[in-house]
């Protein structure tokens, strides 16, 4: 089942700007309201989605409250012996297909995780959650004990060589020194927010022109500083999914909010560009590892 394509990149970031919007209030963001995250899969391939599917997913699982991370198209889910319920709301996905006319509704460069090749145009498809089908039972998830998952976020950071000092009371990526300050170990609540912290800067030392090269000239306030932000915010939360962490809302996101929607509202495919950066920061940092272990788009 294809959904239209005209407005692919207006449904998908009205969805998001909705969602950020109705968790304003406390200023937390749509994927930290469920605690431990997990990546969405698809049903058929049991790959992870991928980039602005992931957030996209996330969205929509939060405004339902789906629990099981597992969605398809209504075909998968008939292939798969199950049938989706008459009623039911379908979420959006994107994958990029060739434009075979020349008249692509994207520009620049990219994959099927939001950010477009040349001459490669948005196609939206209809998905729809496990929750919302009869005659399938979802897979018991196994959960590794938290001791497990403390010990692999230890090795996955230590084995990226980034330079990381503790001490002062902020936690900042330093680009003129390439170097990631944290506080104290002791000042965080426990060590999932430690390292769901250092997710967030390790994102930010992601962009230095020998990694994934990522613009950070702007100021504080101006629209690239905001951009640059929210790239960190989303390879945060994808890492803290692949790492099985519960991600950590900043203290200063009051003082981004306001600026993510201005951006959004400004630009529908920003949340796509921002999504397929954060995407590759965090293939960049799973590639360094001693066995890489990237999940393949769903």
């Amino acid at each position: 089942m294809t959904a239209d394509r005209p407005n692919v990149y207006t449904r998908i970031t009205d969805s998001i700007i909705a969602a950020i919007e109705a968790g304003a209030g406390d200023f937390r963001m749509p994927w930290h309201s469920q605690g431990d995250l997990a990546r969405p899969l698809n049903v058929m391939s049991g790959k992870p989605y991928r980039g602005i599917n992931t957030v996209a997913l996330w969205v929509a699982a939060e405004a339902t409250g789906y629990a099981a991370p597992i969605w398809g198209t209504y075909k998968q889910w008939q292939e798969k012996g199950a049938q989706v319920r008459k009623g039911e709301k379908s979420s959006t996905v994107v994958f990029w297909k060739v434009s075979d006319t020349g008249t692509d509704e994207a520009e620049g460069q990219g994959d099927d995780e939001g950010q477009p090749h040349a001459r490669m145009f948005a196609r939206a498809y209809s998905v729809f959650n496990a929750a919302q089908v009869d005659g399938w039972q979802a897979p018991a998830i196994p959960v590794l004990p938290q001791a497990e998952r403390i010990d692999h976020a230890e090795r996955f950071f230590s084995a990226l060589g980034a330079t990381i000092k503790e001490g002062g009371a902020l936690a900042c990526y330093i680009p003129a020194r390439d170097e990631i300050h944290l506080p104290p170990f002791a000042v965080f609540r426990d060590a999932v927010a430690y390292y769901a912290t250092l997710a967030h800067e390790a994102t930010h030392w992601t962009a230095h022109a020998s990694r994934c090269a990522r613009d950070l000239k702007g100021r504080f306030g101006s629209e690239s500083y905001a951009a640059e932000e929210l790239v960190a915010e989303l390879g945060a939360a994808f890492l803290c999914s692949d790492l099985a962490l519960t991600p950590e809302p900043r203290h200063d996101h009051a003082a981004y909010i306001a600026s993510w929607l201005k951006v959004l509202r400004s630009d529908p495919r920003a949340i796509f560009t921002a999504a397929a950066k954060a995407q590759a920061a965090a293939d960049w940092m799973h590639a360094r590892q001693p066995k890489a272990d990237i999940g393949e788009a769903a």
